[in-house]
């Protein structure tokens, strides 16, 4: 039977657009909370014998995940054949080691909990920094679509004489690829970190590049600290508005206000829904879904 799509709450533009590109049908997830904070959800579309996708980016994903398992396991229980999720931001991969005694390594905890809860995952761009695939902590099929030939498509049609600047050395690779779609020169930042709050930063000698635009790239921009230094270091040596990219714009403490601020311009996918969504990844999802509704039937 054709697959179903489903919206959990703010993801509805998401299960639109997946449903017109997948040319299947987008169901109806009722969901609300009891007056103690418990999550009622019904499904007004019947999930039996079909494949349910349910889309559910994962930004600020605390008061998401029990909801999102919720639904998973109340489409198996109704009688779905299989189900998919659809997280175009994909949270809690930052924590991949035990940095300190008694710390929960999460991002194993969290891909052991949804590979109970579903058939398979999509995902753009997942922050894999330890890890080299998201097979090595999940154990369901996964397909991670890559942002970056958009943005140089972006930059490439935006952007006159753009010059690319990365976060740090281990970004160097996709920076690198950025770069070489829009046809432009690139640099990365030295960068030490003594906290999530806490970032200090050096740009190089970038005399050469005056008079280009300067496009600062992230895969997330979270607390926005690393963006944000940047672009004062990048004004105070005479480039103009400065241009921040990032996959993922999850904007925490406001930092997108700060970096607009501090004199940038701001640029997003639309892999979390914010007012910086500029880059499409819609089409990257819907492809890696039809790879894995053919290979999983």
């Amino acid at each position: 039977m054709n697959p179903l799509t489903i919206a959990m709450p703010g993801n509805e533009q998401l299960s639109a657009a997946l449903s017109d590109r997948l040319g299947c049908e987008m169901g109806r997830l009722d969901t609300r909370r009891f007056p103690d904070g418990e999550t009622y959800l019904r499904f007004d579309s019947d999930p039996a014998s079909r494949t349910v996708v349910i889309a559910c980016t994962l930004a600020h994903p605390d008061d998401k995940f029990l909801p999102l398992v919720l639904a998973a396991a109340a489409a198996r229980d109704l009688g779905a054949s299989k189900v998919g999720l659809v997280a175009p931001y994909l949270a809690y991969m930052r924590q991949d080691r035990r940095f300190n005694s008694g710390e929960a390594i999460t991002s194993r905890h969290v891909a052991r909990l949804l590979s109970d809860a579903f058939d398979w995952l999509v995902t753009v761009d997942p922050h894999l920094h330890r890890y080299r695939a998201l097979g090595e902590i999940y154990a369901i099929p996964t397909r991670a679509a890559h942002a970056a030939p958009l943005i140089s498509q972006w930059i490439a049609a935006n952007l006159a004489s753009p010059f690319i600047i990365g976060p740090d050395s281990e970004s160097e690779q996709w920076v690198a690829a950025v770069a070489s779609g829009a046809a432009a020169p690139y640099c990365v930042l030295e960068k030490v970190r003594h906290g999530d709050r806490n970032v200090q930063i050096a740009l190089k000698d970038l005399d050469a590049w005056k008079g280009r635009t300067a496009v600062l790239v992230d895969d997330i921009v979270s607390s926005g600290r690393t963006m944000i230094e940047a672009v004062r270091l990048l004004t105070s040596r005479g480039f103009v508005s400065p241009v921040c990219i990032a996959v993922h714009g999850v904007f925490a403490d406001g930092s997108d206000a700060l970096l607009v601020g501090a004199g940038a311009r701001v640029v997003t996918t639309n892999s979390v829904p914010h007012a910086t969504n500029a880059i499409d990844v819609g089409g990257l999802l819907a492809s890696a879904v039809s790879e894995l509704l053919a290979a999983t039937s």
